[in-house]
């Protein structure tokens, strides 16, 4: 199990559009995909779940991976919030 901790940085926060780009990221690979925020833990594989965190920018978010491609996958993920979902400053 590998475990991170992450900033939304993009100024809009976690909407439809950065959501699905998570969503559609973490379903390329086999391990499962959970986010912890606020004391709940949501599957990161199901847009419902992502969209209920409503976190904004700012909010800190911790990603927990387990599976075969677990490290594939956490270091790919980063990397999309880390670029602010491939979105610019809207």
């Amino acid at each position: 199990m590998t475990k991170k901790k992450v900033t939304i940085l993009n100024s809009s926060g976690l909407h439809a559009r950065p959501s699905a780009a998570l969503v559609k990221l973490a379903s390329k690979f086999e391990s499962e995909f959970y986010i912890h925020m606020y004391g709940y833990r949501i599957n990161g594989k199901s847009i419902l779940g992502v969209m209920t965190l409503a976190a904004e920018q700012g909010a800190e978010l911790e990603f927990e991976v387990n599976g075969p491609d677990e490290e594939e996958a956490m270091e790919s993920i980063t990397e999309l919030v880390n670029n602010k979902f491939g979105m610019h400053d809207e």
